[in-house]
């Protein structure tokens, strides 16, 4: 029988196992429809969430921990600089006696390396999972001045690792240059269903522009300001993005920016994007989607040509590694932050 009037039901070509009508090649199929791919990439995001809602998360139980509400302070200028450094560490030491007291350990000792005379805090909040904002060199009379923003799983039990990475890049910088360690919102949870949605960044995006704006205030019009975002924490850049008075965002091991592309986020600066070979984020469905009443996952792969970013080399890195002393990615965002930017290897 000629192919062209074979019955439907011998050789459809959507049904499995059927021949190719053309071919007879039962390997030939055709290419999977986009709606399927669309199915697909919604049952994982559910395998995600549903993961999400029933691994026990330890921090969910722990009691809460005292500490003293935040100092009222006067408007950030750089006259007031060193009366916010002696009240946050005030604070800090505060807390720290009071976690002791609560038996948390850990807590207090956290706290108490904040309360060290030698730290320059622009903010510290030790109730919850805890907000700290540090500064690492001279805010007052730096010109490259760098934010960090960190991802998930970031408190102030975990402050110390965030730190080392602003210390490193600090190191490479010089005396022109000053990193703020920018915690200064609640972090989602790794393991917990935030993570996978933006509503942590939604609250944190409008907290991250006031605080730029005041850094601007102090630093002077002719600062280079730059953003450098890690993780979750490019969620919140990518929602803090539109207007911001900076040079450059960077954006590091990013799920997603929340934007379809670069120009999406309604900045004029310049958005540069790296992920190390071995950062695990590559694996993550880079979509978002409507599902149990919500938004899940935040869209394009910032490194995809179809984004737009200034793509960097980020070497070998794992997730945690961009600011790894002696890498290549930390090489690259010291040249954005000094502006060096022709001197950034591109990959």
């Amino acid at each position: 029988m000629d192919h062209r009037t074979k019955p439907a039901a011998e050789g459809r070509a959507d049904t499995p196992g059927a021949p190719c009508p053309r071919t007879g090649d039962r390997t030939a199929r055709r290419p999977r429809r986009p709606g399927r791919a669309r199915r697909l990439r919604r049952t994982l995001l559910a395998a995600l969430i549903t993961a999400a809602v029933v691994v026990p998360v330890s921090a969910a139980a722990r009691p809460e921990i005292p500490a003293p509400a935040p100092a009222v302070l006067a408007p950030l200028t750089a006259s007031t600089l060193d009366q916010a450094y002696e009240a946050n560490r005030a604070d800090a030491a505060k807390a720290a006696r009071m976690a002791a007291d609560h038996g948390d350990r850990t807590r207090a000792a956290a706290d108490r390396a904040l309360a060290a005379p030698s730290r320059r805090l622009l903010l510290f909040d030790g109730r919850g999972t805890g907000r700290a904002v540090e500064v690492l060199g001279d805010l007052a009379h730096a010109d490259r001045v760098a934010v960090l923003v960190p991802g998930s799983d970031t408190t102030l039990e975990t402050y110390g690792r965030f730190r080392a990475g602003a210390l490193a890049l600090h190191d490479r910088l010089g005396p022109r240059g000053a990193v703020l360690a920018w915690l200064g919102y609640e972090t989602p949870g790794t393991v917990s269903t935030t993570v996978l949605t933006p509503d942590r960044a939604e609250e944190a995006a409008p907290l991250l522009r006031a605080f730029l704006r005041e850094v601007r205030g102090v630093v002077g019009r002719s600062a280079h300001l730059s953003l450098l975002c890690h993780s979750y924490g490019t969620v919140v850049c990518g929602r803090a993005a539109p207007g911001l008075d900076v040079s450059d965002i960077a954006v590091l091991g990013s799920p997603g920016t929340g934007a379809p592309s670069a120009s999406a986020l309604g900045t004029s600066a310049r958005v540069w994007a790296a992920r190390g070979s071995a950062d695990w984020v590559a694996h993550v469905p880079h979509t978002s989607v409507g599902l149990f009443g919500t938004t899940v996952g935040f869209g394009t792969d910032p490194v995809s040509p179809s984004f737009g970013a200034r793509v960097f080399r980020a070497g070998a890195a794992g997730h945690s590694d961009y600011f790894a002393p002696g890498s290549e990615s930390l090489a690259n965002l010291t040249r954005i932050v000094l502006g060096d930017t022709s001197e950034v290897t591109r990959a």
